[in-house]
């Protein structure tokens, strides 16, 4: 699938949401959580937060086909840049709970494909003309994985484990995965603009084999967290249409309150 503008993204991935909370397929949990930041990204367009709407929306079309892209691939013949290949190889491991799930999804598609796309927005010195858009990001994510993290809440009763044992879950999805990652895409988009194509390729190059080492260390960590993920994974809900469903309308449920 190809989008041609934000709302093909929504469309896509609710689309990619809806057959995976069908087939049972873990796919899901991460699309839901970034369906709802697209579809929170659209409504700052549409309200004039962004100092150029137009451009965040092709940013945002740019950004969103680098995951459908990776996914397509894998879906095709288990291809596609290393990240998203180590992350989509565990969709089918039980043994992964809910929230790796959605942090493998989050490296990826920061730690490799926002840079990417950002640059490609605004190549050259353009490129420092979308900073503020580019952070005022952070604000929207932030609020949208506080939403998506009251889902994991419930859906995993002994997350909780993880703050005791030093693994801090919370920071894990936001602080960590979302703002500290976000702020290394902005250096390496503003170096991607500056360079030329062979340059370009050995840079995304470099990017994709660090955040697939970065996923190997999300899904297998050491210490105290493993023993904490164990029990976690016994007692949170292993119904995977309905945790997909849950956290897809998790926004939904935060506004109806």
């Amino acid at each position: 699938m190809t989008a041609g503008n934000i709302d093909d993204v929504v469309d896509g991935l609710a689309k990619v949401v809806e057959e995976a909370a069908r087939a049972g397929d873990r796919v899901g949990y991460f699309a839901a959580l970034y369906r709802q930041v697209t579809v929170a990204v659209r409504t700052a367009i549409h309200d004039g937060r962004f100092d150029d709407g137009e451009r965040m929306d092709r940013f945002d079309t740019l950004f969103g086909n680098r995951y459908f892209d990776a996914y397509d691939a894998w879906r095709r013949d288990r291809s596609g840049p290393r990240c998203w290949r180590e992350t989509f190889g565990l969709l089918d491991d039980s043994d992964t709970v809910i929230v790796q799930h959605l942090i493998l999804g989050v490296n990826a598609h920061i730690n490799l494909d926002l840079a990417v796309a950002a640059a490609r927005t605004s190549p050259g010195e353009d490129i420092h003309a979308m900073r503020r858009d580019f952070l005022l990001i952070n604000d929207i994510l932030a609020g949208v994985v506080l939403k998506v993290q009251d889902s994991v809440d419930t859906l995993s009763p002994f997350m909780s484990l993880l703050d005791q044992v030093g693994g801090r879950a919370d920071e894990w999805i936001l602080d960590f995965s979302v703002r500290q990652s976000r702020e290394e895409a902005w250096y390496n988009a503003v170096l991607l603009a500056g360079q030329n194509e062979a340059e370009q390729e050995a840079t995304i190059e470099r990017l994709d084999i660090r955040a697939a080492v970065l996923a190997r260390l999300i899904a297998r960590p050491s210490g105290l967290v493993r023993p904490a993920l164990e029990l976690i994974r016994r007692t949170e809900s292993g119904d995977v249409s309905a945790v997909i469903t849950h956290l897809d309308n998790a926004m939904q449920r935060s506004a109806a309150r």
